[in-house]
């Protein structure tokens, strides 16, 4: 091979990346214009791309009607909800209440991303979940050249959260599907870099990164992130923070995309 690049680019959907979205990523927009840029400027030099699809059913654990009060009202977006919240009964799982409990405990024991409400987002089927229609464009354009992109699904499983695309928050028994996606991480570390893309900075792609440090440091040690394609969710990007500095005082590559030259 004369090049050897890959291309990891989480998700690039609707929900996140246009202004209409669920869950817009203000800086989203402009992410996917200088992605779609370089992949279409330099598509002779990208061998492969990986796009990742976060996928949700209506009733996921991270979303309002998985929820109630003793009222029946559901959470809005954006309620923090503590396993204390579940045993004082402040907030009730509608839906498998001691797995539900008991996740939300072990997220705390985690001491990475508490239990969160989202905006329904990314449901399964819906325009949200879709890719972005820019990074659409410069995916089929490159796929032109004989290769075609692949996608990933997460997010699937009701009971936990999947923000890192190599396994969940909280992986369930039986459940592969939240398991660790050796396979993913073994296709990815056959090349020689790849480069890391895709909202939302804060949450999904830090998560990512911070997945192939703890579980695939030969993988972690090809990653370039290209940190003008990719934003936080507004006021939380101190949760990605330490993820990137970690990453940083491994040798972790940050780039710009003016700066690329494959």
């Amino acid at each position: 091979m004369a090049y050897s690049n890959a291309f990891l680019i989480i998700d690039a959907q609707y929900d996140f990346c246009h202004p209409e979205g669920a869950l817009f990523v203000p800086g989203a927009v402009q992410d996917m214009q200088r992605l779609s840029r370089l992949i279409t400027g330099q598509a002779d030099r990208i061998d492969h791309i990986v796009v990742t699809l976060d996928t949700h059913p209506v009733n996921d654990i991270s979303h309002p009607s998985y929820w109630q009060d003793a009222q029946g009202n559901v959470p809005p977006p954006f309620t923090p909800i503590t396993a204390e919240d579940i045993r004082n009964r402040r907030w009730t799982p509608r839906f498998e209440p001691e797995k539900a409990l008991a996740y939300v405990e072990s997220l705390e024991r985690q001491g990475e991303f508490g239990h969160f409400i989202w905006p329904e987002h990314c449901l399964w089927g819906s325009r949200g979940a879709a890719l972005d229609d820019t990074l659409l464009t410069a995916l089929r354009t490159w796929t032109r050249r004989g290769r075609d992109y692949r996608a990933v699904i997460k997010g699937t499983h009701p009971q936990t959260e999947h923000f890192g695309i190599f396994k969940a928050q909280i992986p369930i028994p039986g459940a592969p599907e939240t398991q660790l996606n050796q396979p993913l991480i073994d296709q990815l570390a056959a090349y020689d870099r790849v480069y890391l893309a895709g909202e939302a900075k804060s949450h999904c792609v830090a998560t990512s990164l911070r997945q192939a440090l703890d579980f695939a440091p030969q993988l972690a040690a090809k990653m370039i992130v290209i940190e003008d394609a990719a934003s936080d969710v507004t006021g939380l990007g101190h949760l990605g923070d330490p993820i990137y500095a970690r990453a940083r005082r491994q040798d972790v590559q940050f780039v710009r995309s003016s700066d690329l030259d494959l």
